[in-house]
């Protein structure tokens, strides 16, 4: 198994921890800073934080639970992290939250984000995530093996 499904499913495994509702999506997040990235003299990946939606209180998404719960020592230098999500993050909210990619960008961090599924459009049309990142310099990926089981998660409840 590769290292990419590795930590998607890790982030599934948070997907399910979510309480179903049928007005949201159950999604999971898993920050890593990789093997050799700056701040990473280990030999190894290292699991920085994880998270899922409604996690914490305030309606909260799981790519902002995960960056909520990172503490100060074991935030990353700029551009050296690794967020995967089951979910293509949002790139906006009903609730008037800050959007899910806006948080990514604006953290700083991040150098690649990958996606298990990309979001569908139940309750947003259009999600511009992908394409905010683009612009922000930040690469992109869709994790390809367990698109199926990231909806079913993300879905379940409604």
């Amino acid at each position: 198994m590769s290292q990419d499904l590795i930590y998607m499913t890790l982030a599934l495994e948070e997907a399910k921890k979510c309480v179903p509702t049928p007005t949201a999506f159950c999604v999971g997040a898993v920050i890593v800073l990789p093997k050799g990235a700056p701040g990473n003299t280990t030999d190894k990946d290292i699991i920085l934080s994880t998270g899922y939606s409604r996690e914490l209180p305030g309606n909260t998404h799981a790519e902002q639970c995960s960056l909520d719960k990172l503490v100060d020592n074991t935030r990353p230098p700029p551009k050296s992290a690794v967020i995967y999500t089951t979910m293509e993050p949002c790139s906006e909210r009903l609730s008037g939250n800050v959007p899910c990619v806006d948080r990514i960008i604006g953290s700083g961090i991040f150098k690649s984000v990958k996606v298990g599924v990309i979001e569908p459009d139940m309750f947003i049309k259009n999600n511009v995530g992908k394409q905010k990142l683009d612009a922000a310099g930040i690469q992109y990926v869709l994790v390809s093996g367990l698109e199926k089981e990231c909806l079913e998660v993300a879905t379940f409840g409604h």
